[in-house]
């Protein structure tokens, strides 16, 4: 009996069409991530004038909400506690900018002095330099000479430097009064932004779902930036004080410089101790008494990086170092200053708001310092899972 052929197997050769279509919409789905993630930067890039008051003013709103809802169970409604504490934050900013004004602009105009001063102080620090500055200026007058003769160099001066700063001016009591006045309305509205929220769903699980989740990421954030925000606040008072004692020049701006950029953790210390050393050293006689001044910004910096804000925050919203740098660098190329300010507070955001989803839970996990917590969404209660 002669035996038949047996046919190629096609299975082998030729992918599922269904592992093909599934691959396939993978791509597609990562292709309109990655061109999402591009456009919304794009647009807070270009839009900047107009998210950056907005996302300050939502973060201010937080901020003050927990007092907000101490005053309504005494009885105070929230129009009147809103009012009463974006008028006092109007007054605290119109009071500090006023204060510091002064010091800051004598301390800019001064710049050059304080340069060359710096600079004959350290001098015998740099004598082992003296023959590569030396160097670089001979190879510096090379680049010029072998410059073409008939070229002239032509320096363009700066035009409409007035109208420059009046616009500057302009745009930033645009925003400030945006953020002031959006603050007022959000921290005035009470519970009506939630209410528009549970009515975008429909089923009664998925509305006290929702209601949870919000209540939860609120309540967090708000107690995350008005504990940290008077921690700061304390910081810069102990700094003040502390180089006030000493005989610091300017301890106000010095105080109000640490509090504010500790908002940037590592990097504002980093910035404080160098801008305190540096005066210090032109204001005092001995080298060895000018370093007890960074010394003090030093110390007070360990114990509330280390001790203080641990204790009072918690360990729950501590975020890697590294995600640090990152959101740093991103927030102050997008936005400069003001983004840099923004760019931890803004983290702890993406981390609470991460860690009560399932989904998102990688992400959360990255962000945190040591360990994450994912919020069931049935029971409410916490999963501990610990970081890579």
């Amino acid at each position: 009996m002669k035996a038949e052929p047996i046919a190629p197997s096609v299975s082998d050769e030729s992918p599922d069409p269904r592992v093909q279509a599934w691959a396939d919409m993978r791509l597609v789905r990562s292709l309109l991530i990655g061109i999402f993630i591009f456009m919304t930067m794009a647009a807070l890039y270009f839009g900047r004038a107009f998210f950056m008051p907005v996302m300050l003013a939502f973060l201010l709103a937080l901020t003050l909400t927990p007092i907000v809802r101490v005053l309504r169970k005494r009885g105070i409604p929230e129009v009147v506690s809103a009012t009463l504490l974006v008028l006092l934050s109007i007054f605290v900013f119109v009071s500090a900018g006023y204060l510091l004004s002064g010091p800051v602009i004598d301390l800019i105009n001064n710049t050059s002095t304080i340069g060359q001063q710096l600079t004959e102080r350290l001098a015998h620090f740099q004598r082992p330099l003296a023959k590569i500055m030396d160097l670089a200026h001979q190879l510096e007058g090379l680049t010029e000479t072998t410059q073409e003769p008939g070229v002239q160099k032509v320096a363009v001066a700066p035009s409409g430097i007035l109208s420059s700063a009046a616009g500057n001016i302009l745009e930033a009591g645009t925003a400030i009064t945006i953020v002031f006045v959006l603050s007022l309305f959000l921290l005035a509205s009470g519970t009506l932004f939630y209410e528009k929220i549970v009515q975008s769903f429909t089923s009664m699980s998925q509305k006290k779902r929702a209601l949870r989740v919000v209540y939860d990421v609120e309540r967090e954030i708000s107690h995350y930036l008005l504990t940290v925000a008077l921690i700061n606040a304390g910081l810069g008072t102990v700094i003040g004080l502390g180089l006030w004692g000493l005989g610091m020049p300017n301890p106000l701006v010095w105080g109000a410089a640490a509090a504010l950029l500790n908002f940037l953790p590592y990097v504002g210390a980093l910035i404080t101790i160098l801008l305190v050393a540096i005066i210090a050293l032109i204001s005092f006689d001995t080298i060895s008494y000018a370093l007890l001044a960074p010394a003090i910004v030093l110390l007070c910096d360990v114990v509330e990086g280390q001790f203080v804000t641990p204790m009072v925050v918690g360990r729950r919203l501590e975020i890697n170092a590294v995600a640090i740098f990152i959101a740093i660098a991103f927030w102050s190329w997008l936005w400069g200053f003001v983004g840099a300010l923004m760019a931890v507070p803004l983290l702890v955001v993406i981390k609470v708001f991460c860690d009560h989803f399932e989904g998102l839970s990688h992400v959360g996990n990255f962000l945190a310092a040591q360990q994450s917590f994912v919020v069931d969404d049935e029971t409410g209660e916490q999963d501990h899972k610990t970081a890579t």
